[in-house]
């Protein structure tokens, strides 16, 4: 049986709750990622999963820092609504960068609130702020081909597709 080590293609179920005990997405979720420092899993969760194979299961609680990162307040603006499109609507989302940065770093932003003639939107991850506990068994391990290695994320059934 393959171990799970760097430049292997992991597929995993898992599931994902909150703090609270609350199912976050749906219960059994599956996801196949490429191993060894590529961004396609919470770190944490990747350390944690080196020297695996499949049928094995681990867990791990993740502090926010680990997850979806603290809360911001200074990614929360209002803008007017003028600079919106007119069916500018609570949940819709728009990039944009975040007020006083000098980097490129382009943030999605979520309409939480429309009041009169202001639109409300937050850059934070729904997630930020929050502790997760994350769970999975590990379903498949196998060595990944050159042009993921090369693309730097798993191809196929719960990867990445061009």
């Amino acid at each position: 049986m393959l171990l799970i080590a760097k430049d292997t293609v992991v597929t995993l179920s898992y599931d994902l709750t909150d703090s609270d005990g609350q199912q976050i997405g749906d219960a059994n979720s599956q996801l196949s990622y490429l191993h060894g420092g590529y961004g396609g899993i919470f770190p944490l969760v990747e350390d944690g999963l080196t020297g695996k194979t499949s049928g094995q299961d681990f867990a791990v609680s993740l502090d926010p820092a680990d997850a979806f990162g603290d809360y911001d307040e200074n990614l929360i603006r209002i803008e007017p609504k003028s600079v919106f499109p007119s069916n500018v609507e609570v949940g819709m989302q728009f990039e944009g960068l975040p007020q006083g940065e000098d980097d490129d770093r382009w943030v999605v932003y979520t309409v939480t609130d429309i009041a009169e003639d202001k639109v409300v939107i937050d850059g934070n991850h729904p997630l930020a702020g929050e502790r997760l506990l994350f769970k999975c068994v590990v379903q498949d391990v196998r060595a990944a081909t050159a042009d993921e290695i090369t693309h730097g994320h798993a191809h196929g059934d719960h990867g990445h597709h061009h």
